[in-house]
């Protein structure tokens, strides 16, 4: 019984002795939150005491601590008489509880009542604010405390930090600390926190140091938020902090111990976070949590998935933390199967509405399962869903392709009054343009404006992603310009975007405002512009990118070492592609990709078969790309058969589905080999619609082996399919050129222009003396259109003079290749290669006819290279110069 710790007197029945009695049990009870002590509010009231300010306003504390605010209240409003303690202790236990309106109306109660608030009543007042947003109301509150002389109190003072901080006037809150006379721990305390909420961590170090200058001694409190800091500043101001720790003779309490685990783990030092925790032998479910989540930061998942084991069977409760902490685990991973039996632990502690918990089941779902009606039910049992709730449905939708689902989202989040932060913003700004075209990009920039979000540097990013994806250069150009700070991210979004649009040298040119803005490339940044490089045939840029590559070390991240090869490849430099890939500690699926694609589209048919017989020895899986450069290189070079073996063992050894893609290779395949029946068997038996490219391919084919009904009917096909297709009435019409129906061919062609539709223009382009040089088909404006046509002339007179008939039209010396060949043969160095790169691929109409030629153009090598050994490098680009292409210039 509580009595047992009161005195024993002599006499007990006289007033001020028990007054005395009931105080010390009241104390008593009130240090141990004992709901045995509103028994003694009976005695009181017997023995007369029922008007005892002193005693009904401890009775008051007693009720609040024990019995909740709605008894206290009660005893309240039934108070005799109220005092400024009376008034405070109800506040404060509101303010506690989270009913910071009714607190609020209590100190304008108090007020009207004619009593004067303390600094206890004021703190509890400013703490109510910040907990309802009433930022104008702690402004008064702030003014009062001026006026009436509290603004040097200490308590006061670290209240008013506290709440300026919480509205992000870290300015304010340092004003604040700065007037104040004599700071204490506290103060100085949640100054340092108030710099580390704010994020800025240099702030929060400097100010520890100024504290230590002026001999305030550092409490628990203050480590465990330098520690936080730390966790963002790096490992040796961390290592610091905890040698002041220790030099300071600071007990390692759990909630210090825990911030302590905490920064090792997001310093990626394991070892030191687990040495930590082994400090001492105390743990509780936060420390757990720490540790399971440092596992999961450090992609350790499986050692996350022990740990929360471990604490399980050491007969800790997990909590939602922990909760939170293992889903995200399940998500990384992924592991449905386990997200799906924490889901049914987490159904039987209740947690299922926990916002925190919601947030990792939404997340887990939308990562580890194609089905979003879990995630959305999940969702829909959250009870408050915050910002994060939003944004985890927001982008899981937008990963699954849900997109419009994914907006319509976004829109019910606004409508729900919730704000949306940077991660939302980015996430709904990296929509695809089918669900977000250009005018939603420019709405969302208008709301992004308007809630001041675009000086957050990832929203800007995303913005300047989302109009470069929709086409608008211009327009993400003029966000970057309007940027305060840009990064790598910046310009690599923008670079990437208009290398997708085949702009290659403008996304090379990229290269300069970084440059100009002193942003180093990053290993993103240089994969990039090295794509560029090879979709423009730029070795020289390639090449000095090759060289800042090893200078900067970024050579060894496997994006950039893949973009070499596929620049290598790309430009034909197959003893390059070798040495590129050779330095690959570890390819993977694109390594070989890129490999397989750089020896295959060179004519190395058997290299790039034989490699990718050497992928499969290393145990890589091949993927659907991997496929289709097999199926590409079977095609071109002849092998039919085999190309079908590989197409079955997509499928059956792989488990591969055949895409669109792999079925026009399958087509082509058959085509090129003369089995056009079985082409169009595969055509009849698609399990899809069939595409265009499927239909040009097979035309394409019969074309080539002169098959006039079955192009018919794959051209009438393919125009049902698409009718403003001009491609088809170009191989349709070239088809019957060939076979000497030249009426049905000039037919077709009227056909198309009555139409109204037009061939799509060759476009060629060379590097000479580190510049790109482009021609368009029909180029008659450049500088030396007349020597090119000379040179083209006489070309085609040797031509003719070593036997090849060859009669050109009047529109054939207008083909971009060959105005960009006879270019490079007027400019370029006798010995210098000449690249030539083209937006339509070359082709070589008939095989035979190809094969004599190129007999006759090797005999004719062998005496021009005594005479000119620049000779060897230019014929192969003659050979294709003089041929027209097939669905590109003039048909």
């Amino acid at each position: 019984m509580v009595w047992r710790v009161v005195p024993k007197f002599s006499n007990g029945t006289e007033p001020q002795l028990l007054e005395d009695i009931c105080t010390q049990v009241l104390k008593f009870c009130k240090s141990h939150s004992l709901k045995q002590a509103t028994c003694i509010h009976s005695p009181i009231i017997k023995v007369g005491l029922q008007d005892n300010l002193f005693l009904n306003n401890n009775l008051l504390s007693v009720y609040a601590k024990s019995f909740g605010l709605e008894h206290a209240r009660q005893f309240f409003d039934e108070m005799p008489r109220r005092d400024v303690v009376s008034w405070t202790g109800l506040l404060s236990a509101c303010a506690q509880h989270g009913n910071h309106e009714e607190a609020l109306e209590l100190y304008d109660m108090m007020k009207t009542n004619g009593q004067y608030p303390n600094e206890f009543t004021l703190s509890s007042v400013l703490r109510s604010c910040c907990g309802i947003g009433e930022f104008n109301r702690g402004i008064q509150i702030q003014a009062y405390m001026i006026k009436h002389g509290f603004d040097a109190n200490p308590i006061l003072s670290s209240c008013l930090i506290e709440f300026y901080s919480k509205w992000g006037c870290i300015e304010e809150a340092f004003e604040v600390f700065s007037d104040m006379d004599d700071g204490d721990t506290i103060s100085w305390t949640t100054m340092i926190s108030s710099f580390v909420q704010a994020q800025k961590w240099n702030q929060a170090l400097q100010l520890y140091m100024h504290m230590i200058e002026a001999r305030i001694t550092p409490n628990e409190y203050t480590f465990a938020k330098l520690l936080s800091a730390c966790s963002f500043n790096g490992r040796k101001y961390g290592k610091l902090v905890h040698a002041h720790l220790v030099v300071w003779g600071v007990k390692l309490n759990l909630v210090l111990k825990t911030s302590l685990v905490d920064m090792y783990f997001k310093c990626l030092i394991m070892e030191d976070a687990l040495k930590a925790s082994d400090l001492t032998a105390d743990y509780d479910v936060y420390l757990w949590s720490s540790i399971i989540s440092g596992f999961v930061q450090n992609l350790k998942y499986e050692e996350a998935f022990s740990a929360f084991q471990e604490m399980v069977m050491s007969g800790i409760v997990p909590n939602n933390y922990t909760y939170s902490g293992v889903l995200n685990a399940c998500s990384s991973i992924p592991a449905l199967e386990l997200g799906e039996q924490i889901h049914s632990q987490v159904l039987a502690r209740g947690l299922e509405k926990d916002v925190s918990v919601g947030n990792a089941l939404v997340d887990m779902y939308m990562k580890c399962s194609n089905k979003v009606e879990d995630a959305m039910r999940v969702f829909s049992g959250i009870t408050s869903p915050n910002v994060i709730s939003w944004t985890s449905l927001i982008a899981g939708l937008a990963e699954l392709g849900f997109e419009q689902e994914s907006y319509q989202a976004f829109e019910k989040m606004l409508s729900k009054g919730e704000q949306p932060n940077s991660y939302t913003l980015s996430s709904i700004l990296g929509l695809r343009s089918t669900a977000k075209p250009p005018n939603q990009t420019k709405k969302l920039h208008a709301y992004i404006i308007k809630t001041k979000e675009d000086d957050h540097i990832a929203v800007a990013n995303a913005l300047v992603d989302a109009y470069a994806a929709s086409g608008l250069v211009a327009d993400a150009r003029c966000v970057i310009t309007l940027m305060s700070r840009r990064d790598a991210i910046t310009y690599t979004s923008l670079a990437t975007r208009i290398n997708q649009m085949g702009y290659h040298e403008e996304a090379l040119n990229v290269v300069t405002d970084m440059h100009d803005n002193d942003i180093k490339l990053d290993d993103f940044s240089l994969a990039t512009f090295l794509s560029a490089s090879a979709g423009l045939g730029a070795m020289e840029p390639g090449k000095q990118l090759h060289c800042y590559s090893i200078k900067s070390g970024l050579g060894s991240w496997i994006s950039v070492a893949n973009g070499l090869v596929d620049l290598y490849g790309k430009c034909g430099c197959i003893h390059d592609v070798h040495v590129a890939f050779r330095e690959i500690s570890e390819p993977d699926a694109v390594s070989w990709n890129g490999l397989m694609f750089g020896l295959a589209s060179n004519g190395h048919i058997s290299a790039a078969l034989s490699a990718f017989e050497d992928m499969r020895l290393t145990r890589l899986k091949p993927d659907s790309i991997t496929f289709l450069l097999v199926l590409f290189a079977c095609s071109h070079g002849g092998l039919a058969d085999l190309g079908l073996d590989y197409f079955q063992a997509m499928r059956v050894k792989h488990d591969i589905v055949p895409q669109s893609d792999h079925y026009a290779c399958l087509v082509d395949l058959l085509g090129r080999a003369g089995r056009l029946e079985e082409a169009m068997g595969v055509i009849d038996t698609l399990p899809f619609q069939p595409d265009a490219l499927i239909y040009k391919t097979l035309l394409s084919a019969c074309k080539l082996h002169g098959n006039i009904p079955l192009g018919e009917d794959v051209a009438r096909r393919s125009l049902e399919h698409d009718p403003s297709d001009s491609a088809i009435y170009v191989l349709l019409a070239n088809m019957y050129d060939d076979s000497g129906l030249f009426d049905l061919g000039e037919k077709t062609r009227r056909l198309m222009r009555e139409r109204g539709l037009r061939r799509n223009p060759g476009q060629s382009w060379m590097e000479l003396q580190n510049k790109v040089h482009v021609f368009n088909a029909g180029e008659r404006t450049h500088p030396q259109i007349s020597e090119i046509h000379e040179r083209i002339k006489m070309l085609i007179a040797e031509f003719q003079y070593w036997g090849y008939s060859y009669q050109p039209n009047e529109d054939s010396l207008y083909h971009s290749e060959k105005l960009a060949v006879a270019f490079g043969l007027l400019n370029a160095p006798s010995t210098a290669p000449i690249r030539i790169i083209k937006n339509i691929p070359f082709e070589i109409p008939d095989f035979p006819l190809s094969q004599k030629f190129l007999g006759m153009a090797a005999r004719h090598l062998v005496e021009g290279m005594r005479q000119n050994k620049g000779v060897a490098y230019r014929m192969c680009l003659i050979l294709e110069m003089l041929f027209p292409t097939e669905m590109g210039d003039d048909g």
